[in-house]
């Protein structure tokens, strides 16, 4: 009899931000429920080991805002002790052990403040790419990408089709004014070649390695695409 191989168990870190203040505008924020809960249920039901980590470790800010009327896939995540347990009790960023083949960051306002300027994660996603992981990103996630370079240390969105929340959502929300920087803004004057959709309706894009999508809706496509390519490693 042939011994039977093991079949390998793919692990995907999803990262999401601990920052809670929106600006000085005396308003809480975090990461957005629908953008964790969405890619958790794709992953996991592909099968995948999904960890969570942030900057500080242990629970996670939800934006109030993401938590009011609740999608079936978020009701489902805060139904499930597992995962209610990981975002409770997130791995620290910088005491993360071993590798993962795919590393996702979840947006929310909140990642505009900490992890846009947070260098131990950019070295971590530089390294991780250079080493042949999938990077991906969703809504205000892609400023976690805007420090990131790659071992020729260029952006590593520079000449990348890229989606992230666009200006005009971010006017239509009115926090254009309270947000640190325009992110469309910013990925573009990095060399992204940013794409987008209709404001609020699913949007991902692929390029390679490299898959981002738009907003909120674009949470569970992102996670699709991300399976998708780490299919085709």
């Amino acid at each position: 009899m042939g011994a039977m191989t093991a079949v390998k168990v793919l692990k995907i870190l999803l990262i999401v931000t601990s920052h809670e203040q929106m600006g000085a505008s005396g308003e809480r924020t975090g990461f957005w429920m629908e953008e964790l809960a969405a890619p958790y249920a794709e992953f996991s039901t592909a099968g995948a080991q999904v960890d969570i980590a942030s900057p500080l470790g242990g629970k996670a800010p939800a934006d109030p805002r993401s938590l009011g009327e609740q999608s079936e896939v978020v009701r489902a995540f805060l139904a499930d002790p597992a995962a209610v347990k990981k975002m409770e009790n997130t791995l620290a960023l910088e005491q993360v052990k071993g590798t993962y083949d795919a590393y996702f960051v979840v947006g929310g306002h909140g990642v505009m403040w900490d992890l846009a300027a947070y260098a131990p994660l950019h070295k971590m996603l530089g390294k991780e790419w250079d080493r042949g992981a999938v990077v991906a990103a969703v809504c205000h996630g892609p400023a976690a990408l805007v420090g990131v370079k790659d071992k020729a240390g260029k952006p590593l969105v520079a000449g990348r089709r890229v989606a992230g929340f666009s200006n005009e959502e971010e006017a239509a929300v009115k926090l254009d004014k309270v947000v640190p920087f325009a992110l469309e803004t910013r990925l573009k004057e990095l060399g992204g070649n940013y794409e987008r959709g209709p404001m609020w309706k699913s949007f991902a894009v692929r390029d390679g390695r490299l898959v981002t999508g738009q907003n909120p809706a674009s949470s569970a496509a992102v996670a699709r695409e991300v399976l998708s390519a780490l299919r085709e490693r």
